[in-house]
């Protein structure tokens, strides 16, 4: 959540007594009452997105109505606000979002077909795994995936696979920085995280196993661009008591090659 930045000072310093909060610009303002809204929290009352904007409910109230106007908010009788449509419209036009996901779906849907299991569909964003589509399997083993939601790279198959192939200054940066832990599983150990990126290199697939819940395992593959650059990642995600990898592996990296096709790469000869 956005708070507002104060100066480094020592408490109970003369320099603490006159310090006063940094002004933030108006558009970080509008940012703020934006970002007040996620998965956990969709559907907020003006009070609740100007304590989780940390702003004034005067300044609130000036922004959600300028945001509302402009279609990125909407307003219920009760008074409740929600994302607007615009946001959608607007994220629609990202290409690594809608442009994409129209591009692999019929991909996606195969790899589906063939497993009966979670199907998802990521790209990368910084140090999080971002999904941009999810097929899941009536009688799948449960995720904790949306489309939208984000994990940290580690802990997930697509995760691994996007990590792996990014620049080495980008690995080792995140190797040495703090590594979640979400069940005994996780990776958190640098040494066997970079085993394990080598190992994506090295066979094209990555395998993440009880690392977000103790009873899934997933299969991911990178997607590439015409460059061969990696854009994405798909993965299939399996109960992890009877996961048969060898068959999930061919399966995962044939919907990554025709997707990486549809995009206009082409394997060097």
């Amino acid at each position: 959540m956005p708070t507002t930045t104060r100066p480094a000072t020592t408490p109970g310093s003369a320099t603490t007594a006159r310090s006063a909060p940094v002004t933030r610009s108006a558009p970080d303002r509008l940012l703020a009452v934006l970002a007040a809204f996620d998965h956990e929290h969709t559907a907020l009352s003006l009070s609740d997105i100007s304590r989780r904007a940390g702003l004034t409910l005067t300044t609130t109230h000036r922004l959600t109505g300028a945001l509302t106007e402009w279609g990125a908010l909407e307003r219920d009788a009760s008074g409740i606000y929600h994302v607007g449509l615009r946001l959608w419209e607007i994220a629609a036009l990202a290409p690594r979002g809608l442009a994409l996901r129209q591009v692999a779906l019929p991909y996606l849907e195969d790899l589906y077909e063939s497993t009966h299991e979670n199907v998802q569909l990521a790209v990368r964003d910084g140090a999080e795994v971002v999904y941009t589509e999810w097929i899941s399997g009536r009688s799948a083993v449960g995720v904790h995936i949306r489309v939208g939601a984000r994990w940290p790279l580690h802990a997930t198959g697509v995760g691994l696979a996007l990590l792996a192939h990014g620049d080495p200054d980008s690995q080792e940066a995140y190797c040495t920085g703090p590594l979640a832990s979400f069940t005994p599983y996780t990776i958190t150990d640098p040494v066997r995280l970079r085993r394990e990126l080598a190992e994506v290199r090295r066979t094209g697939v990555a395998v993440s196993s009880r690392q977000i819940t103790d009873d899934a395992l997933s299969v991911a593959a990178p997607v590439r661009e015409p460059g061969g650059a990696v854009v994405a990642a798909v993965s299939v995600v399996v109960p992890q008591v009877d996961a048969q990898v060898p068959a999930l592996i061919p399966a995962v990296r044939l919907a990554a090659r025709g997707i990486s096709r549809a995009l206009g790469w082409r394997p060097e000869p």
